[in-house]
């Protein structure tokens, strides 16, 4: 993974399209990508959201969330049932069982065929998918009914005290049991990398430094200030996945607590790893995540999911922190900040440069997609029809010209 091109793209996810759904939304934003050449749409997890909305509690590591389906489409044939029974016989049973027997089966072969005649359309117009593969599974989901086994009960996953959240985050997924995941082969993962490199040409690991050690809270605390660090199982699940799948088409999330055992981790696997502008200035700063200090394997964003908009977080800065960052946009005459922004991310050396949707329109805090530590109210941003204009497209595509991003 260490050669990717230097391009750029967008992240949105199916639920932020104005339907909310795929269909011809889908097809209109890749049309937009294509126009304002982008080589990458970024979406996060697919799977069933929690009832939060989270996609990252989604109660399936394999299975699609249905809801995105954009209509019942054509009858599933026998046939098709079959065949796809066949293919995805680690898990389908397990999630049939879970979430409606033979009509939850229908809807996934429904998914991957609204999902594959979307990955063909986007290929031929020049667009690769980015997907998000969240390290952990949601409590209570079909993987942890399917093979409880493979998952610790004393204990659930989160993150210590860091600048989102004093108390730091209790998320409550389930942690590996990873000597017996050793003692199966690490199938699960394999299997599991197997499915999203079928829906993806490139995917996010989140929380890869979970393979190094992951936050352990103790089952029952109210928060995650009472947990400690347990060692994870370094690259051996992976390693166990490319002897079988072969070139392993993975960005390392490595953003939050990281120690040099996760930047060797990430490095010996040669996968790029992430860098956030915002995470350069401020309280908590981090030099890294700042552009003359890039480096080259890595994507680079104006802002994610987890953080505030370009705008919103420049707005909101205090001014002797926005006075630095004004600093770094001396070089770009945009008459607004979020597009000063946009360009210094795109002059990264980093491989690729990634943008939010929020970002090319301009939009505030209210555009938000979550807050870390909140238990409400995220993941509902939805995008208004025909926001993304040809104006908009053009001036990103002088953008990514400009930065020698525009895909050969």
């Amino acid at each position: 993974m260490a050669n990717l091109p230097r391009t750029s793209g967008v992240q949105l996810h199916l639920t932020s399209l104005p339907s909310g759904r795929l269909g011809d939304d889908a097809r209109r934003f890749v049309d937009w990508l294509h126009a304002a050449g982008q080589t990458w749409w970024q979406v996060l997890p697919l799977g069933p959201p929690d009832r939060a909305r989270s996609p990252y509690k989604a109660r399936s590591a394999f299975a699609a969330w249905p809801g995105l389906l954009a209509g019942p489409g054509a009858p599933v044939s026998v046939e098709e049932e079959a065949a796809f029974r066949a293919r995805e016989a680690y898990w389908i049973d397990g999630w049939a069982a879970v979430a409606g027997g033979r009509r939850a089966v229908r809807d996934q072969v429904r998914f991957e065929r609204e999902w594959g005649a979307l990955r063909a359309y986007a290929r031929q117009a020049g667009v690769r998918l980015l997907g998000d593969v969240p390290i952990y599974v949601a409590p209570g989901g079909a993987d942890e009914r399917t093979w409880p086994a493979f998952f610790r009960a004393d204990a659930r996953a989160g993150v210590p005290p860091d600048a989102y959240s004093d108390r730091g985050q209790l998320w409550g997924n389930p942690l590996y049991d990873w000597p017996r995941l050793r003692r199966d082969g690490y199938r699960w993962w394999v299997e599991r990398l197997r499915r999203t490199f079928a829906l993806f040409d490139l995917a996010r690991l989140d929380h890869f430094r979970g393979l190094v050690a992951s936050w352990a809270v103790p089952a029952g605390a109210r928060d995650a200030r009472g947990g400690r660090w347990v060692r994870g199982p370094g690259r051996a699940p992976l390693d166990a996945a490319r002897r079988e799948l072969g070139r392993l088409p993975l960005v390392a999330e490595d953003l939050g607590v990281i120690t040099p055992a996760v930047e060797r981790l990430r490095d010996a696997l040669a996968l790029p790893g992430m860098l956030v502008l915002q995470f350069g200035y401020g309280p908590g700063a981090a030099a890294v995540h700042r552009v003359e200090r890039h480096r080259r394997r890595a994507l680079t964003y104006t802002a994610t999911h987890d953080s505030d908009t370009a705008r919103g977080w420049y707005e909101s800065l205090a001014a002797p922190v926005r006075a630095e960052v004004d600093a770094a946009l001396a070089p770009f005459d945009d008459r607004e900040a979020w597009w000063r922004l946009i360009r210094l991310n795109a002059a990264s050396r980093a491989q690729v440069a990634m943008v939010q949707a929020q970002d090319v329109l301009g939009l505030g805090s209210e555009a938000r997609m979550n807050v870390p530590g909140r238990a409400t109210g995220s993941w509902r941003w939805r995008m208004a029809p025909g926001a993304l204009t040809p104006a908009l497209a053009r001036r990103l595509r002088a953008v990514t010209e400009d930065a020698g991003r525009l895909a050969p």
